[in-house]
């Protein structure tokens, strides 16, 4: 993948999740609801590749507002990926060398990287994790909206402790998915794949968008310094 192809499918990605992001603020009134038309307005010109690199500014400076206005990310991790995307994305477009633009994306493509390879560490030094416990809990007390057919998940260890353990070696693996592009795209299918159940069976739907988002930096990274390599 080039880095112009890239540049472009994170555009049109990352859009389409803050148009997701933002539509709940439409519900609202004042300046939320103000603050949000204008960064829906700016999220269509990015969609539609008319003055991106306005657009992105625009956006850059309404995550700002958010950061103040919510004393932080709005939404946990989902938002920090965002904000680290939207950051170097707008960043790598108004560099002014074609080095400075792929160091910044190669960035992005690292820090996704290491965004599985840490959580994967993370599970696997946790025993509740290792027994499958932690995967029980989850089915059994979600806060979020939970069918209770899915909630009896939580009494069927095996297929927990399976589970877990398919979650954590995923993780901690992805990054020797880098050596191959077949690999790599696997992975990612693998990831996406992830993400997209959590938002059915949890509700943790603005993870789908936006690290999906970050995908094709990792696709051109891939191409541009491992292929080359091996």
């Amino acid at each position: 993948m080039t880095l112009d192809t890239a540049f472009r499918a994170t555009e049109v990605l990352i859009a389409l999740a803050f148009l997701q992001q933002s539509a709940e603020f439409m519900l609202r009134s004042g300046v939320e609801r103000a603050i949000f038309a204008i960064r829906i307005v700016a999220c269509l010109a990015l969609l539609f590749g008319a003055q991106a690199e306005l657009a992105l500014l625009v956006l850059v400076v309404i995550s700002l507002w958010m950061l103040h206005r919510f004393q932080g990310p709005y939404n946990g991790g989902s938002d920090r990926m965002s904000l680290l995307i939207l950051w170097c994305l707008t960043l790598a477009q108004w560099m002014p060398s074609l080095f400075w633009q792929e160091v910044i994306f190669g960035y992005l493509a690292f820090q996704l990287t290491l965004s599985y390879f840490i959580s994967g560490r993370v599970k696997i030094v946790n025993p509740e994790w290792r027994s499958g416990r932690a995967l029980r809990d989850v089915f059994a007390f979600s806060a979020y909206p939970v069918s209770e057919n899915l909630r009896k998940l939580a009494a069927r260890p095996r297929l927990l402790w399976t589970a877990s353990w398919a979650v954590i070696l995923f993780e901690v693996v992805f990054p020797l998915a880098l050596l191959d592009q077949t690999l790599l795209i696997a992975a990612l299918c693998i990831g996406a794949s992830f993400h997209l159940s959590n938002a059915i069976f949890f509700g943790l739907n603005r993870f789908v968008w936006i690290w999906i988002a970050a995908y094709p930096s990792l696709l051109w990274f891939q191409d541009r310094v491992i292929g080359d390599v091996f």
